[in-house]
């Protein structure tokens, strides 16, 4: 068989035949494997026993040597699909193809195509500026978004899949990318298949291949079957051998028949929404003066054009696309820093507006370093079986390597983790599966009978049992026990097999005893989860665990009591004392939720491609059956922003509609891969760093979109004021210094020192639009106060006596004295718009009184030069190519003082439209007559509030720093209103256990510092 001219064959280069031929490799059957996938579950290709595979790829069930495998990785290349490399150039004039650049290209052809006649030239110095402008943004646009590529991409390669391959006769993790055929790799529960491979010797595993195959259910692949890449595991453990890698796998052959598509997300929606207004209002400004000029003035034909140059060139916010998409990449570097790494970048957007957050239990909340006190073990009905004894088929029922938390903590309690195997012979092991959710030991004893022993959740064990009508009411009381305690219970049941063989059913299965788990909280859970709730966000835990031990957790970490069984609210079987309620708002309103379950897969065919072979395309739903797929989406019809947590194969649904779908530290590949951020840290403080985190990179860019749109309504109202009431001839050209001052200005947003919202924050385009507009209406009036005061008026000269560019008091028939002034009033119009302009900036990046928000250094850095450059220019020069005559030190006094009582109203009509937008103005007045209505609350409500955090804080509940929240002056209207709700009812919870013994035990051991566990040493 001839290799396939598409596969690479690096026949040059020097191989030991000894070992490997690349030729000799590829005739010998690896074409045969590689045809085998062309196709999922090929009827007519006879599948190649799995001796064949071994004999043609040259390897053995030892896997490859190190040497091996490099040679085959540069025969084979990297297990990786090949990326389509994008040309620099075309990339960097692709920052030149947007609506706001179109707009500035059509700037520069009028200039050079339209700007004719009248005293003056072709207008090259505009067009040249107009390029320039272009090219300095295009140029600063390339370099970030590359070196933000550049970090992106090593942020990606930390989430680069693993597998664990055998090489040199040792296991090892590796990168999948360096799998090479003839490497045996592990396949185990929640991985993503590596590979294209065949199964070796083993059980049975459930694949998840609907990506591929359209299958509705995970399929049962046997030792010998094949598995494809891009495939998930949903059940079982086995080891495989890789026959093909890359492009010539299933996957990577389909992938090449399938053109991606541009998705076009919220963010690109409300950077075109907000670039259309700029443009509609410059195209307004523009009929407006074509109107005037042309049909009232009758002015000619050069100065129509210089004059709509001005709001052509002034108006358009060039830098909006590299400012917004530079600040959110920096930020999603910042993130990476703190341990959360965003695999899309709009979710920071989606972070910053999040109100609920459904957290799991174990290993978010909890450290997941389960103990067991074996003092509390308690054996059903087994005779002859005593605690050690218990311990011991536990730990035999759990694995030795590459343990989970629950067979760490087993094992560990053996004075020598090898005495869970002493005096037997294993035969065979079930490892866990979310199904059976239990693992189990097939062994042999010394004597050569066979027995085996499980371990596992209560219920599954308890239906193996053969008395379970005589245990099961003693088993639930013991359970209840220990999650009153809130400790997780372990049933341990063991059997015998009389046939002797692994794959007999065996004799009845007894149920030996309960072992209680304890899963400590995280030393800084509670504290985070009250800074959530400072920060508007609502976090309900979900737990698979009793609704008792989530009740139990919740007290321990300060959360509500607020919880409910989730079976009770989905599903078949609610509980008929709430089926009558909106289960909806019982929902939004609960603080956790316990018991639940995953559901059952459902596809739905969308279309299929026939080219060299059959390829379904198929969309995954998830039946409501699934109950954190059900919260999730019931939340966010209730118009909520959603984060979901998970680690899990099973949380992979709930991960993937999730508005933030975040998989926590060590998940697994199927959760990382349906997540938009992978945390590397553990715990659930490093979520609310990331909201905080996130909160400011979306505040910086509302800040610049709410300047964009301000600048934009300035210079076109301005400029518009200004020709239509006194045609006056604003120089283009100045305009262009004034776009490039305020561009090198504002390009420092990206990294400056903001104060994060308060609240959950998103873009509410309204609010953007309607203070851009009256900021911009404002600076506008000024500008054209300030020109008709110097115009028209002697109160500049009057008052501060400087020399007068009223144009009553010169000889405005003589050209050159008209020339003069008119150049003279363009240097004082320009300094009053530009340095005004650029302080702006200022007020929009903070949320209360500009002064009291310190910025960032860069940007105060960058104002100052922009500021020297634009009074010197005033004060100083005199250019006929500018268009402008110096005003001198006097003047430029004058205008900066002007601008200065400008700048002091800006941050109360500011504060004047937030108010009118919240409807918060009508609310204070209301409040203020509070008093002398009927009504006799007199502040109780918040008297209330400051009585609970003082009892918090005077037994030991809450530090006296911790007050925080009461300490900000916000209305009820500046949080969430389900995070205030939750707060409250957590308020409600530890107030009352004040008044148990437990309460003062614990109040007394945090108020005194004491580092105490109460929980073993209390009765229920």
């Amino acid at each position: 068989m001839e290799a396939d001219d598409n596969i690479p064959i690096a026949n040059d280069m020097p191989v030991d035949s000894g070992e490997i031929d690349a030729d000799s490799l590829f005739n010998s059957g690896y074409m045969k494997l590689v045809k085998e996938t062309d196709g999922v579950d090929n009827k007519t290709e006879e599948n190649i026993p799995v001796e064949e595979v071994f004999e043609n790829l040259k390897c053995t069930e030892e896997g490859l040597s190190s040497d091996e495998a490099q040679k085959r990785l540069d025969i084979f290349g990297y297990n990786k699909l090949e990326e389509k490399k994008e040309s620099k150039i075309l990339k960097f004039l692709g920052f030149m193809w947007n609506p706001l650049s179109w707009v500035m290209e059509a700037a520069a052809l009028m200039a050079i195509t339209l700007a004719h006649g009248g005293p003056k030239g072709v207008d090259y110095h505009d067009f040249i500026g107009v390029l320039a402008l272009l090219l300095i943004n295009s140029t600063i646009s390339f370099i970030e978004e590359n070196n933000a590529g550049n970090a992106a991409a090593a942020l990606m390669a930390r989430l680069a899949p693993k597998a664990k391959v055998l090489r040199d006769g040792k296991w090892s993790e590796e990168d999948a990318s360096v799998l090479v055929p003839g490497d045996i790799v592990s396949i185990k529960l929640g991985d993503i298949i590596p590979a294209d491979a065949r199964l070796l010797e083993g059980d049975p595993l459930k694949i998840d291949q609907s990506a591929l195959t359209g299958e509705s259910l995970p399929v049962t692949k046997a030792p010998g079957d094949g598995v494809y890449s891009g495939s998930t595991c949903k059940q079982g453990e086995i080891e495989a051998v890789v026959i093909a890698t890359g492009v010539h796998t299933f996957f990577g052959k389909a992938a090449h028949l399938v053109e991606t598509t541009n998705h076009v997300g919220h963010f690109q929606k409300v950077l075109t929404s907000i670039g259309n207004f700029c443009i509609c209002s410059i195209a307004f400004g523009m009929v407006i003066e074509l109107i005037v000029i042309y049909a009232i003035q009758g002015r000619h034909y050069r100065v129509g054009i210089d004059n709509l140059l001005v709001i052509l060139i002034g108006g358009i916010p060039i830098a909006m696309p590299t400012v917004l998409s530079v600040t959110m990449a920096i930020g999603s570097h910042r993130l990476s820093q703190q341990g959360a790494i965003t695999k899309r970048m709009t979710a920071i957007e989606e972070m910053a507006g999040m109100d609920v957050l459904c957290s799991d239990k174990t290993g978010t909340l909890t450290l997941n370093k389960l103990t067991v006190d074996k003092n509390l073990i308690e054996v059903v009905f087994a005779k002859g079986v005593d605690n050690d004894m218990v311990v011991l088929m536990a730990a035999r029922a759990s694995r030795l390597e590459n343990q989970d938390a629950i067979d760490a903590a087993i094992v560990s309690m053996l004075g020598d983790p090898k005495e869970a195997r002493a005096d037997i012979t294993e035969v065979h092991f079930l490892p866990f599966n979310p199904t059976d959710k239990r693992t189990a030991l097939t062994y042999l004893d010394k004597a050569g009978r066979m027995h085996r022993v499980s371990k596992g959740a209560p219920e599954q064990i308890l239906n193996l049992a053969s008395n379970k009508s005589d245990i099961k009411n003693k088993v639930h009381s013991i359970i209840d026990k220990f999650a009153e305690r809130g400790l997780r219970s372990l049933a341990v049941a063991r059997q015998e097999v009389p046939a002797g063989t692994k794959d007999s059913f065996g004799g009845p299965w007894e149920f030996v005893g309960l072992l209680p788990l304890f899963d400590p909280p995280r030393h800084d859970s509670a504290e985070t989860i009250r800074r959530a709730l400072d920060l508007g966000v609502s976090v309900k835990m979900i737990t698979g665990d009793q609704l008792a031990i989530g009740k139990e957790t919740g007290r321990r970490l300060g959360m509500g009591s607020n919880m409910y069984p989730s079976s009770a609210l989905l599903g078949e079987h609610k509980d008929e004392e709430i089926a009558g309620l909106p289960v909806d708002e019982l929902i939004e309103k609960a603080d956790g939720f316990a018991g639940v379950f995953p559901g059952i897969y459902v596809y739905y065919n969308l279309w299929s491609l026939q080219v060299f072979f059959t390829f379904t395309i198929f969309t995954l739903c998830f039946s409501p059956e699934e109950h954190k797929f059900e919260i999730v989406k019931r939340l966010q019809a209730r118009k909520h922003i959603v984060g979901m947590t998970g680690d899990g194969v099973n949380d992979a649904p709930a991960l993937k509609i999730a508005d933030i779908g975040i998989a926590v530290a060590d998940s697994t590949d199927a959760a990382r891969s349906a997540s938009d951020i992978v945390l590397t840290e553990p715990g659930l403080s490093v979520i609310i760093s990331a909201v905080l985190t996130s909160r400011a990179i979306f505040q910086r860019m509302k800040n610049y979109t709410i300047y964009a749109v301000s600048i934009t309504i300035r210079i076109v109202l301005g400029f518009m004021l200004l020709t239509v009431f006194w045609e006056f001839n604003f120089p283009p050209f100045m305009v262009l210094i004034i776009a490039i001052l305020n561009d090198g200005t504002i390009m420092t947003i990206s990294k400056d020192r903001v104060k994060p919202s308060p609240i959950p924050d998103s873009w509410k385009l309204s609010e953007i639009f309607a203070t851009g507009i009256v900021l911009g209406s404002y600076l506008a009036l000024m500008t054209v106060i300030f020109f008709w005061g110097a115009h028209e008026t002697d109160f500049f000269s009057d008052h501060f006596h400087v020399r007068s560019l009223n144009k009553h008091n010169h000889n405005m028939s003589d050209p050159d004295v008209n020339d003069a002034l008119n150049k003279q009033l363009a240097s004082a119009v320009y300094l009053q718009v530009s340095t005004i302009s650029q302080a702006l900036i200022f007020v929009t990046r903070s949320r209360g009184w500009s002064f009291t928000e310190r910025p960032g250094l860069l940007l105060v850095i960058a104002f100052i030069i922009a500021q020297l450059i634009a009074t010197l220019m005033s004060a100083l020069v005199t250019s006929n190519f500018a268009g402008i005559g110096k005003i001198g030190w006097g003047w430029t006094g004058v205008i900066w003082l002007y601008n200065i009582v400008t700048y002091m109203l800006l941050d109360p009509i500011k504060f004047a439209v937030g108010y009118a937008l919240s409807g918060r103005a009508w609310g204070l007045v209301y409040n203020q007559r509070t008093a002398f209505s009927n009504q006799k609350d007199f502040g109780r409500e918040a008297r209330e509030a400051a009585w609970a955090t003082e009892q918090r804080t005077l037994h030991g509940l809450q530090s006296v720093e911790a007050k925080g929240f009461s300490d900000n002056k916000h209305t009820f209207r500046d949080i969430s209103v389900m995070a205030e709700e939750a707060r409250r009812r957590a308020e409600i919870a530890r107030i009352r256990e004040l008044r148990t013994f437990k309460g003062r035990v614990e109040s007394f051991a945090k108020l005194k510092g004491l580092d105490i566990d109460v929980n073993p040493h209390y009765t229920v």
